[in-house]
């Protein structure tokens, strides 16, 4: 679905400069376009469009952009001057992301050529400033990105925005499956699911087990041994659990599970999956093994009901092209003075695109939710710098927090806890992070992720319009105090 998208590119002018100029323009808008459609490597198309020169030219384009489900967004470029007024009821109209580039066709000053006609076409330099102010005033949640069109920091960042914009623009097309409720009595589960619909688009349904339990039982046997073959070759199942019948037994149980989700979630139309622990009624197994699966096929999930972290698993599978992001949990600390760390697991739950190897698969009791042991696959995840990002309900809106990490390698073994884990340092440190995070109301499950980075959640949360906290190498704790404190009294005026 997603490679459907395309974005259109937008140049802006006005027919005082005559045709010959227009042409110009045009020509140079065209091979700006071309240049990021070789060089870029995003697998989403950018479209010239015609060079627009009056407010209804741009009013009708907006039209166009807001209909045409197949625009993802659009870049803005002020190749000329543009008077701004003539935006205004274009920008009121259009309700897709923008993304205004400011950059010109030439790279250096002619010095020994320039003259008035050059500088008459060649003048974004003021005319995205009157671009910009327009947006500005208008409050629109829009992108800038600053430089020479050919340079790969540019290419880089506006391929990042592209992957965002799409994600925004699936966002409404998300659905999260419920199995069973919220487990019982936790806070920063729940959530408004209305406000959730009207602000991102998201459907949050709930579905008893029963519901569930019927697609796992009618999962047949060659489907299950087709799966397990697969999974020999994919993953390490030791020789040890292979020869021993129960262990056997729980991976194929695992394997019945996940056909079974992933079967009522595709004829159901639901891209994410909630569960938990305490509510497994006719299930053998908490599923392990088949969440850690299905979220490396690109499913959302999120534990004990959280509906919030499984929508936003599946928006940054899609930001990252489903690499390195998960579902992640704040476990546990090492706090050893001047090298404090935290340790992220969960139950069982981890995507295995975060594994430095391949994952082996391995059953052990739970010890918690009273069923039979379930499978799971175990491994270290890589080390390099990533982000846990939390969205949370405020209460009349959403705060998203953002964390800048730094994945370390593990420093021992740990034989003893048979989970997926990853290891990392909080920025600026553990103090400051936790505190920053605590008082921001963040939750203790995460996504995490090492291939979406702070810029991208932030243009996510423009896009969205909702409040954003970034905790990162300069945050500090009275300056986020009084972040937080402006925050509410200006989201509570929008």
């Amino acid at each position: 679905m997603k490679n459907n998208y395309c974005f259109w590119f937008v140049t802006g002018s006005q027919n005082l400069y005559g045709p010959s100029v227009l042409e110009e323009v045009h020509n140079n808008s065209k091979a700006i376009v071309e240049h990021f459609n070789n060089n870029m490597q995003s697998e989403y198309k950018i479209i010239c469009k015609d060079t627009v020169k009056t407010k209804e030219e741009i009013y009708k384009l907006a039209k166009e952009a807001n209909y045409d489900e197949s625009c993802a967004g659009i870049i803005t470029w002020m190749h000329t001057f543009s008077p701004s007024k003539m935006w205004i009821n274009g920008l009121k109209e259009l309700n897709k992301p923008v993304l205004h580039l400011h950059t010109q066709f030439n790279k250096e000053i002619p010095w020994d050529k320039i003259d008035m006609n050059f500088m008459n076409t060649n003048q974004s330099a003021h005319g995205d400033r009157e671009h910009g102010f327009i947006h500005t005033r208008m409050h629109t949640g829009r992108k800038v990105v600053v430089g020479y069109y050919e340079n790969p920091s540019v290419l880089k960042e506006i391929g990042k925005w592209l992957r965002v914009a799409v994600a925004a623009s699936l966002s409404k097309h998300i659905k999260v499956a419920r199995f069973g409720d919220n487990m019982r009595s936790v806070a920063v589960t729940e959530g408004d699911k209305v406000e959730a619909e009207i602000k991102f688009g998201w459907s949050v349904d709930y579905f008893g087990l029963g519901d569930l339990v019927a697609y796992v039982d009618g999962v047949d046997e060659d489907s299950i041994n087709k799966l397990f073959k697969e999974y020999q070759e994919k993953y390490i199942i030791s020789k040890e659990t292979l020869d021993d019948s129960e262990k056997v037994d729980s991976i194929r149980y695992q394997l019945r599970l996940e056909i079974g989700i992933q079967s009522f979630l595709d004829e159901k139309g639901y891209s994410c999956y909630t569960n938990t622990f305490e509510d497994l009624h006719g299930l053998d197994q908490l599923p392990g093994l088949a969440s850690q699966s299905l979220m490396s096929k690109g499913y959302g999930f999120g534990p004990e009901g959280d509906w919030k972290v499984a929508a936003m698993t599946r928006i940054m599978k899609i930001m990252s092209s489903n690499q390195g992001t998960s579902l992640m949990e704040d476990y546990t600390y090492h706090l050893e003075d001047g090298n404090e760390t935290i340790l992220g697991a969960h139950m069982l739950e981890i995507c295995p695109t975060l594994a430095k190897e391949k994952p082996t698969i391995e059953v052990h009791p739970l010890g918690i939710g009273g069923k039979n042991p379930p499978a799971r696959m175990v491994f270290d995840s890589k080390t390099g710098p990533a982000v846990c990002a939390s969205l949370v309900d405020m209460g009349g809106r959403f705060r998203l927090i953002i964390l800048d990490v730094e994945a370390i390698e593990l420093p021992h073994k740990m034989p003893n806890l048979p989970v997926a884990r990853v290891l990392w340092t909080p920025k600026p440190n553990l103090e400051v992070a936790a505190k920053a995070w605590i008082y921001a109301g963040g939750a203790h499950h995460t996504v995490f992720s090492y291939n979406v980075d702070a810029d991208d959640l932030i243009d996510f949360a423009k896009m969205m319009d909702i409040e954003y906290i970034h905790i990162n190498e300069n945050t500090n704790i009275y300056a986020l105090e009084k972040e937080l404190m402006f925050n509410d009294l200006l989201w509570k005026l929008k």
